[in-house]
């Protein structure tokens, strides 16, 4: 995945966010040569994996297999094996048609909300014990209401609405197609994760073989550090 388009989808979530009034931290504006001066205050962020988070999964295909999102919070693990916070928060840019490969969790329960813009699209499969797509009916909780859906099928979220995605639930989602607020001639819509713990290096089981954390060309430079490059305290 090239530099330039890291930098240039973070910016225009800012715009999105902006547009749709979703205020980030301060550090979501910190630049390479602010964390030059970042000592262990800042492990907090570094830890958890707070931030920018922008990849095309290895696949070289980003406007249709990508995500940008940012993480405001969440647990890390600790020495004793305890977290330090159970739960977590992201907000996800949602383009029309680009989504992540289907993939499930393990053990992360979380709800997707959609947070504005337009419609939020996302499609189900229960796992089998296998981790693959099953042809039985998936029980789906929107706006904590059960529905019993076919395999495969395409929930339709509006602004406000949500869905619980339990462990072992394969899913993937994106923006309508025509619905958003329109950035540069493109539609957005932006979707909000509380979960539990995001553990992104051991609890994500993808149906397709892939790159969470792709190598990047750095053809421009770097406008913020993704999640999971940030430099060493300067007390290291």
């Amino acid at each position: 995945m090239k530099r330039y388009e890291i930098n240039k989808s973070i910016e225009i979530a800012k715009k999105v966010f902006g547009a749709l009034n979703i205020k980030l931290p301060p550090f979501a504006y910190w630049k390479p040569e602010d964390w030059k001066n970042k000592g262990d205050e800042a492990n907090g962020i570094r830890k958890a994996m707070l931030g920018w988070d922008v990849t095309d999964f290895g696949k070289n295909q980003f406007d249709k297999l990508g995500r940008t999102l940012f993480t405001l919070r969440n647990g890390y693990r600790r020495e004793n094996n305890s977290f330090t916070q159970v739960y977590a928060e992201k907000f996800i840019l949602d383009p029309p048609n680009q989504s992540p490969p289907l993939h499930f969790h393990k053990s992360k329960m979380e709800d997707i909300i959609n947070r504005g813009g337009g419609n939020i699209l996302i499609r189900l499969y229960q796992a089998t014990p296998e981790g693959k797509c099953s042809e039985g009916k998936v029980a789906a909780q929107i706006d904590g209401v059960i529905q019993e859906l076919s395999a495969g099928t395409i929930v339709r979220l509006t602004p406000g609405q949500s869905i619980n995605i339990p462990p072992y639930l394969i899913h993937q989602f994106w923006g309508e197609e025509g619905t958003g607020i329109e950035i540069d001639g493109i539609r957005y819509s932006v979707s909000g994760e509380v979960s539990s713990v995001s553990d992104d290096w051991n609890d994500n089981s993808f149906l397709d073989s892939v790159e969470r954390f792709p190598r990047i060309d750095e053809d421009v430079p770097r406008n913020h550090y993704l999640c999971n490059e940030y430099p060493p305290s300067i007390n290291s």
